[in-house]
């Protein structure tokens, strides 16, 4: 198990355990479900311990056995949990996936779970050279969305933070100006180009820039399309590979896990784009959040080739 100093990313906030009927198909006509683990925040952790990072998850999962699973798969997957408080007092957050000709809908249980009772003691224990937020976790509580703002004012790391808006949480009309100074205040920012038009009503990278002019960095996703990032240097835009959708669900995390890996190697900003392509490229042919990468080095070196 790696010490606090010794992480390259630190990635915050809740994941819960995930039940899906497998074979994938609507919920109501499932009789079995697969138990999984599903957040953001630990998807990137994954990808990024996948891809070689030592990292670590940092967040609170209850004493039963959802929160074991999710502390046993996660280690299994290279990710260290040592920074994961176990509560007593309060469940791990449980959510359900409702596969549908028409889209796939969640179904969350998630209220007074033992993660939203994190607070901004937890950067007391963070060190490491990139730490990583979502727009989710101050949804969650009051005491997550004052977890969020001490983190990007106190800045322990490089703070990157995904818009990661869900509207199953909160409305657009609340989360906007929130999301809109928490991601003012990151050095690294991920947004889709469909959740800045739903929040800021923006239509090009360009006018989310317009509306997001303090990161340093910005990377606008638009699906199938590409990902633009804008820098000191300039604009860069690298449009996305071509791949075969499984399922959707995952693909933002899998991108930023892949942005985020080729600025701790150094990358120039198309090969960093690139990355994130194509480790996004394995959750999107997948049925689950976590698709299966090849070597890290021939990532890196498709990505750079290509950047």
């Amino acid at each position: 198990m790696s010490r606090a100093g010794e992480y390259d990313v630190a990635c915050v906030g809740e994941s819960m355990a995930l039940a899906a009927p497998d074979p994938p198909g609507p919920l109501r006509q499932a009789t079995t479900l697969r138990l999984d683990v599903a957040g953001a925040e630990s998807n990137v952790a994954t990808y990024l311990a996948m891809l070689g990072a030592k990292v670590a998850w940092v967040s609170r999962v209850g004493a039963d056995p959802l929160g074991e699973m999710m502390l046993d798969r996660l280690t299994a997957a290279g990710v260290d949990t040592g920074l994961v408080e176990v509560d007593p007092t309060a469940p791990t957050g449980v959510f359900f996936k409702d596969p549908r000709p028409d889209g796939t809908r969640v179904h969350y249980y998630r209220r007074g779970s033992a993660a939203s009772g994190m607070g901004r003691e937890v950067w007391t224990k963070v060190r490491a050279r990139l730490a990583h937020l979502s727009g989710v976790t101050p949804a969650l509580s009051d005491s997550c969305a004052d977890l969020v703002a001490d983190g990007l004012a106190r800045k322990p790391a490089t703070m990157s933070f995904d818009v990661n808006f869900r509207p199953a949480l909160w409305s657009a009309e609340e989360a906007a100006p929130l999301l809109a100074d928490l991601a003012g205040q990151a050095d690294l920012v991920f947004v889709g180009l469909d959740e800045a038009a739903t929040l800021w009503g923006t239509r090009t990278p360009e006018e989310v820039r317009a509306t997001l002019p303090r990161p340093a960095t910005l990377v606008v996703k638009d699906g199938a399309v590409g990902a633009t990032s804008f820098t000191a240097d300039g604009t860069c835009f690298v449009p996305a590979p071509p791949v075969t959708v499984v399922e959707p669900v995952g693909a933002g995390d899998a991108f930023a896990a892949g942005y985020l890996y080729g600025v701790l190697r150094g990358l120039a900003e198309p090969a960093r784009l690139r990355l994130g392509h194509l480790v996004a490229g394995s959750a999107l042919r997948a049925v689950g959040d976590i698709g299966v990468l090849p070597p890290a080095d021939e990532l890196l070196l498709k990505a750079e080739v290509a950047g």
